[in-house]
């Protein structure tokens, strides 16, 4: 069963703090918007509800706080990261492992790339 594409009242509900414009989610960075919409694929697929995604995401931003993440707004992608993370673990979509190994990955290809250039892996 796949779920139906949440509107943007929908989202403001289960996500308050979703940074938005009148026409929908703003992103700082690219990676923002990827991460936005690998969430909104794993949703669309039935992987888990609104309701499970805000309650993993309040549990990572509150973690961040409580580790002393000084809240100025310019943290709530790298908080949903962490989400992302950690729903796709519980959910069974993701090894730890696997995380790990993805994240050692980017870190030495943005190791190589020199400065503004795309980070790439597997090169």
């Amino acid at each position: 069963m796949t779920a139906a594409k949440p509107s943007l009242p929908e989202l403001h509900i289960a996500l308050p703090e979703l940074p938005c414009d009148a026409a929908g989610p703003v992103f700082s960075a690219p990676w923002e918007a990827q991460a936005f919409a690998m969430t909104l694929a794993l949703y669309e697929r039935g992987l888990f509800t609104w309701a499970e995604w805000a309650e993993c995401l309040n549990h990572a931003i509150r973690d961040a706080q409580a580790a002393g993440d000084p809240d100025r707004g310019n943290t709530y992608y790298v908080h949903w990261m962490t989400a992302l993370e950690r729903i796709s673990a519980n959910k069974g979509l993701v090894t730890s492992g696997l995380l790990s190994q993805r994240r050692n990955e980017w870190e030495a290809a943005a190791q190589r790339t020199p400065h503004g250039q795309p980070i790439e892996l597997g090169r």
